[in-house]
Parts: structure tokens; C-alpha cells; sequence
């Protein structure tokens, strides 16, 4: 049975559908603190991630940390990519690229952190997709992976306003104690599993939707802002992510 969600088509569409993937990376881009720390304490070095395109983790490792990072996904549009490099001050050959299927590519190299963002709840088998990432980690290699919740308010509004994306997630993986077990259940030392973030919430297709919508979405946003100054931390109903580190066992 396949274990996708989605296929090389809606990748296609999904970042051709996109204006102004060319940005420039910041220092506080997203999951820069969890970057910056991982990085420092387990004195990473390389780095790969995997689907990545277009490759905004892999720049901010290489232009803010120095570290030598791959990036590997089944789709890479070389024109985008370029156009990124280039908004960031990098070259075509600072960062390595591997065009490949995750499924039928055999790694010709192992790495000190492998980091994957928003990947694998596009498999319907989120055991087997994590242990994919595996094979490319060293022995005492770390692991970092992020992935959206749809299990709170965020997750409405998807299934509300872009049900068809919505669908393309495997909502069922969006637990921290599941993939706690899951991580424990390949023999990996779970540093962490937890929620992350206060409060967010997004529409891949917001500009395509009504003025209505549009309003009706901002008031949300306003409401949970307002709402995480009274609960001021993480949760399954209000945070827009859930994050994963580990570490293989020595």
C-alpha cells in the first residue's frame, strides 16, 4: 500500500503556486532557538533535510551556523532554489542537493543532525517515514523534526476553509505521546516530544479566499492572541506545531 498523501503533481503545484519563495532567511526564522541550540550542544557539523525544497532550514544552518547541510527532496525546482541561494548570499555549490524518492534512494553518507519540517504527516505510516530518517543519521546523530497540529484551533480552521489540503495530513500522527512511543518504539532517546508554540494560524490558500473569510480569520487570530496571554503556554488546542528531538542511543 503507498504510504503517501500526496504525489509529485501536488508538490509541483504547491510551490509553483507560490509568488516570493525567494526570501531572505533571517536569524530568527522559524525553530531558529531549538537550530541554534541543537546545534551548539551536540556540535553539529553536517546536516541533511530531508524534504526540504526549497531549502529555507538548510540556508539558515549554513549562513547563520556554519554548518554543511544537504538538502534532499523528490522535487527540486532548480530556478527557485537559485533564486533563494542567490537572496541569501550563497552559491549553487554551498549547499549540496539530492533530487531523490525517500523511498527508493540508499544514503551514501550518514549525518550528525538530520531535520526534516512539515514531512511526515504526509505519510499515512509515521513509524516507517521516521525510520526513513534513520538511515541517514550517525551513530550519535541527532534528530529533529517539526510538524504541523491540526488538532486544535488551527486544525478547524484547515478542515474549515481548505479541506482539501487539510486531507493531505495525517491528523492522526499530530500526538506528542504517540510519537513518543513511536520514537521509543525504534529504540531512540526522546530528548523531547512536546507541543510548541503559543498560538498561529494559516491558510496555504488565503489570498484565493473571500473579503469574509478573510476578516472572520483575523478575528481567530486576535482571539487566540489574546487568549495566550491568559494561558501562556504550550497546548494541544492553541500551539501550531508539535516538536520531536532524539537521539541515538550509544
Amino acid at each position: 500500500m503507498d504510504n503517501k498523501l500526496t504525489d509529485q503533481k501536488f508538490w509541483t503545484n504547491y510551490w509553483e503556486s507560490k509568488p516570493d519563495l525567494a526570501i531572505s532567511i533571517d536569524k530568527n526564522y522559524l525553530f531558529h532557538q531549538q537550530l541554534e541550540q541543537i546545534t551548539k550542544k551536540n556540535k553539529i557539523q553536517t546536516a541533511i533535510e530531508l524534504g526540504g525544497f526549497p531549502g529555507y532550514y538548510s540556508i539558515f544552518l549554513k549562513k547563520y551556523l556554519g554548518v554543511n547541510t544537504t538538502l534532499f527532496d523528490y522535487f527540486i525546482h532548480q530556478d527557485i532554489l537559485r533564486k533563494v541561494l542567490t537572496k541569501n548570499g550563497l552559491n549553487e555549490d554551498d549547499i549540496t542537493v539530492i533530487e531523490a524518492d525517500l523511498f527508493q534512494y540508499q544514503p551514501k553518507e550518514k549525518y550528525d543532525l538530520v531535520i526534516s519540517c512539515g514531512l511526515i504527516e504526509h505519510f499515512k505510516d509515521t513509524k516507517d517515514i521516521i525510520q526513513r530518517h534513520l538511515e541517514f543519521l550517525k551513530p550519535e546523530g541527532t534528530l529533529l523534526i517539526t510538524l504541523p497540529n491540526f488538532r486544535g484551533v488551527n486544525g478547524w480552521v484547515q478542515k474549515t476553509f481548505d479541506r482539501a489540503n487539510y486531507l493531505k495530513h495525517n491528523i492522526d500522527c499530530m500526538d506528542p505521546e504517540l510519537l513518543k512511543n513511536t520514537l521509543e518504539d525504534l529504540d531512540l532517546m526522546v530528548v523531547k516530544s512536546s507541543y510548541l508554540g503559543k498560538y498561529s494560524i494559516w491558510l496555504e490558500n488565503k489570498d484565493q479566499k473571500s473579503r469574509l473569510t478573510k476578516a472572520f480569520i483575523k478575528s481567530i487570530w486576535f482571539i487566540g492572541k489574546v487568549a495566550t496571554t491568559i494561558i501562556p503556554f504550550e497546548s494541544k488546542v492553541l500551539s501550531p506545531y508539535i516538536i520531536l528531538e532524539a537521539k541515538n542511543k550509544l
